[in-house]
């Protein structure tokens, strides 16, 4: 379920990097620079262990064990924790698709 998770994740980057940020995207635009432990905000990454430059990270114990939990390291600092909640749930259990994005700073 992990990796079918995280696949249906990786079509909708786009409109995840929006959501998970209250003005759009911009404020992880700086922080998203694939430097010091943060993914690149314009590629899709996913990794084991303590890859902490990942978008979505698999904890070891998840990957050996095969079931758990994995981590969304894209969401800025100050997000919307209910709209980035909706947004896993659409995209991973109600199997949304589509690369429509919400710019909430206007709103």
């Amino acid at each position: 379920h992990i990796e079918a998770a995280i696949e249906k994740l990786s079509k909708r980057h786009d409109y995840h990097i929006c959501v998970y940020d209250p003005r759009g995207g911009r404020d992880n635009s700086r922080r998203l620079t694939g430097h010091h432990e943060t993914s690149n905000i314009f590629e899709f990454s996913a990794g084991v262990g303590w890859n902490r430059g990942a978008s979505i990270r698999i904890p070891r114990q998840v990957g050996q064990d095969g079931y758990g939990y994995f981590e969304d390291r894209r969401p800025a600092a100050n997000c919307d924790p209910y709209a980035v909640t909706e947004a896993i749930m659409r995209t991973t259990v109600l199997n949304e698709t589509g690369v429509e994005t919400k710019d909430y700073a206007d709103h």
